[in-house]
C-alpha cells in the first residue's frame, strides 16, 4: 500500500509538504504542487479521507519533547524551554511540554491527534529512533541536536565539535600539554547523544593535531563522582595542567576538590568549561568557557519550524558558531 512517504520520497519533497499539497493547510509552490500531483497519479495513492479532513486542522499547539532523565542538567533544558514559549507566543502559538519517556508513541499521537500542529526534539541521538517515526507520520518537526545522518532533516544546535576544538586550542596555546576532558555521565555517551559524542571528537581532533595527551573520564554530577573522577586523574597523570569540563553539575564540587588538593586555579591547574554563562560566572575564579546558547537555541529551532510549516522546504542544518570567553581559571602552563 502506497503511503504518504512513498509519495513524498518519489517527489523529492517532505511528507509535511505532500501533507501541505493534500489539504491545502499551507501555500506551496504551483512547480513543487504539480510534482506532488505527479507522484500522486504515477503511484495511485489515495489518502484516508478522515486523515485529510485531520491535516487541514490546527491547533496553533507545537509540542515540544524533553528529557526527563537525571543525568541531563535540568536548567539549560529548561532555558531551551523558555526559549521555544517566548517564541511561540510571538508566533501565536502555545506550547505542549512532552518528555522523552513517550518516544516515538508520544510523536504518534501528535500526529494522529492534532493536538499539535509540529514538533521540536531535544536530546537527539547519533542514530535516533524517533527520526523514522517523524518520516512515517510526515509530521513537521526540527531537532534541536544533529543525529549521524541529518539528510532531509531541519536541525538547529552549537557546533560542538567546533567547541571541543576551540577549548582545546585556547590550552594548547597556553603551553598546556597534558589534558583531561571531564566529559557527562556515562548514561549520556552510551546514548549516544549527538552534542556530546561530538564535543568528544572536537577535542580529541584538537589534541592530535596540538600533540596534547588527553585522557577522557566521563562523570555523574554529584559530589562523590567528581572525587572519583578527579582523583583518578591525578593519581594516572599527575602533571596534568589543564582540565576541560562538559558537566554543569560537578563545576562547584571541582573547584572545591582542586582547593583541597592544594591545587591553584589557574597557578597550577587551568579550567575550561562548555556551559551558560551564569554557572561560569558564579564560580571563583570565574571560568574561562565556550556558552552554551540554550535559549538561543530554543529561539532558532522555533524560526526554523515556522519557515518550514510555511514554505514546505526542508532539510536544513543551522549550527552556531563557538565563542569561548576568557576569564579566570586559564593561564600559562606552570614552569
Amino acid at each position: 500500500m502506497t503511503t504518504l512517504a512513498d509519495v513524498a520520497r518519489h517527489a523529492g519533497v517532505a511528507s509535511s509538504t505532500v501533507s501541505y499539497v493534500l489539504s491545502g493547510k499551507r501555500s506551496v509552490s504551483e512547480e513543487t504542487r504539480e510534482r506532488v500531483r505527479r507522484a500522486v497519479e504515477t503511484l495511485g495513492y489515495h489518502p484516508h479521507v478522515g486523515a485529510r479532513a485531520l491535516a487541514s486542522s490546527r491547533s496553533n499547539v507545537l509540542a515540544l519533547i524533553v528529557p526527563l532523565r537525571s543525568d541531563m542538567y535540568v536548567p539549560v533544558m529548561m532555558e531551551i524551554a523558555i526559549g521555544v514559549v517566548t517564541r511561540a507566543r510571538g508566533h501565536g502559538y502555545d506550547v505542549l511540554l512532552l518528555t522523552n519517556d513517550e518516544g516515538s508513541e508520544g510523536i504518534r499521537r501528535v500526529a494522529s491527534s492534532a493536538r499539535a500542529d509540529a514538533v521540536i526534539l531535544t536530546d537527539i541521538g547519533m542514530e535516533d529512533d524517533r527520526i523514522a517515526t517523524i518520516a512515517e507520520t510526515g509530521v513537521d518537526a526540527v531537532l534541536i541536536g544533529v543525529p549521524a545522518d541529518p539528510a532531509g532533516l531541519d536541525c538547529v544546535d552549537l557546533d560542538f565539535a567546533a567547541a571541543g576544538r576551540l577549548c582545546v586550542d585556547h590550552l594548547a596555546q597556553l603551553g598546556h600539554r597534558t589534558v583531561a576532558f571531564i566529559g557527562e555521565a556515562e548514561g549520556v555517551y552510551r546514548r549516544h547523544i549527538g552534542f556530546a559524542e561530538r564535543t568528544l571528537r572536537g577535542i580529541q581532533d584538537g589534541a592530535a593535531a596540538h600533540g596534547v595527551d588527553l585522557v577522557h573520564r566521563p562523570c555523574d554530577a554529584s559530589y562523590e563522582a567528581a572525587a572519583g573522577a578527579l582523583a583518578r586523574i591525578l593519581e594516572e597523570r599527575p602533571h596534568t595542567t589543564g582540565l576541560i569540563v562538559q558537566n554543569e553539575g560537578i563545576i562547584p564540587p571541582l573547584m572545591s576538590l582542586l582547593r583541597t588538593t592544594g591545587r591553584a586555579v589557574p597557578e597550577d591547574v587551568s579550567i575550561v568549561a562548555l556551559c551558560p554563562d551564569p554557572v561560569a560566572e558564579q564560580t571563583a575564579p570565574r571560568l574561562t568557557s565556550v556558552t552554551i546558547p540554550a535559549a538561543e537555541l530554543g529561539i532558532r529551532a522555533v524560526d526554523l519550524l515556522m519557515r518550514r510549516m510555511a514554505s514546505g522546504a526542508a532539510g536544513e542544518v543551522r549550527l552556531i558558531p563557538p565563542s569561548l570567553t576568557i576569564r579566570g581559571s586559564t593561564g600559562p602552563r606552570p614552569a
